[in-house]
């Protein structure tokens, strides 16, 4: 396993670093370019994003046909982890959730007609998406307690039901829909596409939550009738938990490569503090439990950062990496929480104010151990995986 990056992936990914720490930190003392959600203002955005463009570094997740620069997963990690540095960060390089797993899914089994409509106008900015899957009678870390229909008529099919916690649906324009199309416990779900201006549908509420949000908010919806044509099925009848399992494995990684860099950032903003703060006779940094409570915390990352190459790299592999992507999910969630909370506690007052993106990390980190599946769904899924494969479970892998 290689994780060297190119000499070109080193040049974009320093150049990220530089763009970030020039154009995207400062804005965050600002509280004037926050919007009222508390995520960076529309306007200030656009400006960033102009920017982002103009150097050359817009979506380079995407292929150059649709205006990225087209690196792979191991290449995203690292160019993710400094783009996320600053909270204001992925949505500047058009990298954030939920677009960025869009665009990923869209991009892979979407024929060339819906990559056209709907993929090209993510990729390139022009409107934001939302993926549709979680609903309130089921569970939001098993797809298979889907109960919204999806009924065949003529050359049409008739949405009913409801959905939540639908993340980036205010303000969407295109959205993937995920609903039941037969009582099939594997082949029951379908996913299809529609445009926010359809008819049969509507965002109840923009539910509240305990942190900041990204744009868009976590949203209801209802259904009631909406008419999707069949030319908007995306892949096959019944290929619905497929397109969830494609989507959600590098989503879940994408994820964690950009909590790392919050946690990076959490620790840059520990170090400023404890080099220059007095304390009994002594700056902070020379405490041992300060001393303790970093390399604690450094290490942590580290150990994130590893799980999240490897599942990276065995990915540009051709492999599903199911394991390794749980792994890495667990462990960067937890990580996530534990830095932030620990640099909030190394900074003490400080920290707990709104004078460091401190307390906005901490709050937003709590997310991370529920999304894309909660940490006990994924420890099960690790558990599974131990009981089929015995000690094959560590295996190196090898060349045959």
């Amino acid at each position: 396993m290689d994780f060297t990056l190119t000499p070109e992936i080193e040049k974009l990914r320093q150049r990220i670093r530089c763009f970030v720490d020039e154009e995207i930190i400062p804005l965050e003392a600002n509280k004037d370019n926050y919007d009222a959600h508390e995520n960076i203002r529309e306007d200030i955005l656009a400006t960033l994003r102009d920017k982002v463009k103009s150097a050359g570094m817009w979506a380079p997740q995407v292929s150059p046909e649709f205006g990225g620069l087209g690196i792979n997963t191991v290449a995203m990690a690292a160019c993710y982890e400094e783009m996320n540095r600053s909270i204001f960060g992925p949505a500047a390089f058009n990298c954030a959730a939920p677009d960025e797993g869009n665009m990923f899914i869209l991009n892979r089994v979407g024929t060339p007609e819906q990559k056209k409509r709907w993929l090209r106008p993510i990729a390139e900015g022009h409107v934001r998406s939302a993926f549709a899957m979680t609903e309130p009678k089921g569970c939001g870390s098993d797809p298979s307690l889907t109960y919204t229909t999806a009924t065949k008529a003529g050359g049409k099919w008739i949405i009913n039901g409801r959905k939540w916690f639908i993340t980036g649906a205010k303000g969407a324009q295109h959205f993937i829909l995920i609903a039941r199309t037969s009582d099939d416990s594997r082949k029951g779900l379908t996913a299809f596409l529609f445009d926010a201006d359809d008819a049969g549908w509507n965002i109840e509420r923009r539910i509240p939550i305990m942190g900041p949000e990204e744009h868009g908010g976590h949203c209801e919806l209802s259904f009631d009738g909406l008419e999707i044509p069949d030319e908007n099925r995306l892949m096959n009848v019944g290929d619905g938990l497929k397109v969830t399992q494609i989507r959600l494995g590098t989503a879940r990684l994408t994820h964690c490569m950009r909590w790392l860099g919050m946690a990076k950032r959490a620790m840059e903003i520990a170090l400023e503090y404890v080099e220059t703060r007095d304390s009994f006779g002594a700056k902070l940094i020379d405490h041992e439990t300060i001393q303790t409570k970093l390399g604690d915390a450094a290490m942590s990352i580290q150990i994130g950062r590893l799980l999240t190459m490897n599942a990276a790299w065995k990915l540009d592999q051709g492999s599903f990496a199911r394991k390794e992507v749980s792994m890495a999910k667990i462990q960067v969630a937890y990580t996530l929480n534990k830095v932030v909370d620990a640099a909030l506690q190394l900074n003490g007052a400080r920290g707990y104010s709104k004078d460091t993106p401190l307390e906005w990390m901490y709050r937003y980190a709590r997310q991370a151990k529920l999304v894309d599946g909660a940490s006990e769904v994924h420890k099960m899924v690790l558990s599974r995986n131990l009981l089929n494969e015995r000690t094959d479970f560590w295996s190196w892998g090898h060349d045959v």
